[in-house]
Formats: C-alpha cells, sequence, structure tokens
C-alpha cells in the first residue's frame, strides 16, 4: 500500500482546458505544490507561468506536444518541444501519429517518436544535465489490442520514457485492461506507464496502479489526494 506521500508522486495533476486561464493555472500550481505531486501538465502558453510559480519546489512542470491529434509534421513537434524546456519544461506528453499508425506508415512514426527523443536529450544538456522525460501519448480508445501492442514496444524501442494511454478528450480513458496490456508490450523494464483519462476517483487511481502504471494523469489530482487514506485501502 502506497503511504499519502508516495500516493502524490503518483499524480500528474493536469489542467488541459482549452479555456484555461492563468489565474486557474496558477491556482493549479499553488495547490500541487502544497500536496508535492510529481508534476502538473499545463498547456503550453503556461509553461513558463508555471515553472516560476514553482520554482524551488519539488514539483516538476510537464506540458503536452502535437495535442490532442497527434498529426502535426516530425519537425513541429521537435520545435514544440524545445520550445517547451527552454521556457521550463522538465516533462514532455506528446502525441503518437495516430494517422500515419493508422496508415501502417511506421518507419516515419519511429522517426517522429526519434525526433522527440533527440530534441529532450540534446536540449537538457545545455541545462546542467536536466532530465527530461518523454511520455508518448497512444490514444489506446483508437487502437485494437494488437495495434496497442505495436504502438507500446515502439514507444519502448525509440528511448522514450512513458506510455501514456489517452489525451483525455477522445472520448475513452484509461482501463486497467490496457495497462495491463501495456506492460505486458513493454515489460518490465524501465518504461513508465501513465493512466490518463476518466480518472477521479482513489478507487480507480489505484486501479491503475495495481495493473502496472507509474503515474496517474488527472484532472482530480486534488481531491484524489485529499481522499486518500491508505488503511482505508489495505
Amino acid at each position: 500500500m502506497y503511504t499519502k506521500e508516495q500516493f502524490a508522486k503518483t499524480i500528474d495533476n493536469t489542467l488541459l482546458r482549452p479555456t484555461a486561464t492563468r489565474e486557474e493555472t496558477l491556482r493549479l500550481c499553488d495547490e500541487s505544490a502544497k500536496r508535492h505531486f510529481a508534476s502538473v501538465c499545463v498547456l503550453p502558453c503556461w509553461v513558463g507561468a508555471a515553472a516560476k510559480a514553482l520554482e524551488g519546489s519539488d514539483v516538476k512542470v510537464c506540458t503536452v506536444v502535437g495535442f490532442p491529434f497527434g498529426a502535426t509534421t516530425r519537425l513541429s513537434k521537435v520545435y514544440e518541444t524545445k520550445n517547451a524546456i527552454a521556457n521550463g519544461a522538465h516533462e514532455v506528453d506528446a502525441v503518437l501519429n495516430l494517422a500515419r499508425f493508422k496508415s501502417g506508415e511506421f518507419d516515419a512514426v519511429m522517426e517522429d517518436l526519434r525526433g522527440l527523443v533527440a530534441a529532450t536529450q540534446s536540449s537538457s544538456l545545455t541545462d546542467d544535465s536536466r532530465r527530461v522525460l518523454l511520455k508518448v501519448i497512444i490514444e489506446t480508445c483508437f487502437l485494437s489490442d494488437d495495434e496497442i501492442d505495436v504502438a507500446s514496444r515502439m514507444v519502448r524501442d525509440s528511448g522514450a520514457d512513458f506510455v501514456k494511454t489517452s489525451t483525455g478528450t477522445a472520448g475513452g480513458g484509461a482501463t486497467a485492461e490496457h495497462i495491463r496490456r501495456i506492460r505486458r508490450a513493454v515489460g518490465s523494464c524501465a518504461v513508465g506507464i501513465k493512466a490518463s483519462g476518466g480518472i477521479k476517483t482513489v478507487e480507480i487511481a489505484l486501479q491503475m496502479l495495481d495493473a502496472g502504471a507509474n503515474r496517474i494523469g488527472t484532472s482530480s489530482g486534488s481531491a484524489l489526494y485529499d481522499a486518500y487514506e491508505p488503511k482505508e485501502f489495505e
């Protein structure tokens, strides 16, 4: 069972609503710093503001790239990634090019992924070897079981750090079955799994973690943390 502190460090507290204001984003940062979450995941335009608000805290700044469809070009995604890091992002959640993946253009998809990996690695070298995590969103609700296996292994083989289930915008989110499937596909290696989309209760969050997830992406982070009492979930 997780301590309350350990549970907090599984949460990426998220605000990606298109109308999210600066004030709302700063409030998210304040709530997250008080609870010592793993990260805040914010819109690209608010990365700088979040980085400034969280300076000196143990909460990382995460943002999205190619969001929500993944259909932008490799060069666009690479630029977005480098720009986000320059603005203060410590973690990047990038969407797989689903259009190319569904077309069977796997070499092009892998080229995109390796470009993103290179962008995070080269950018980190300019800032005292800061570790920039790359999480790749495969949008499981659009994929068959076999496609989930293929996409997960591609993310693993590209050198990315995490497979992430969902953007939360496509009408389907994480399921424990998908988490288990991704874990089997990538193996018990250093590749992490981020479950996201529709995780609004402690019970669902724990199901995802028990299935093999390492991170929980949720817009209900503070509510989950406040409701979590380890003794009640033994």
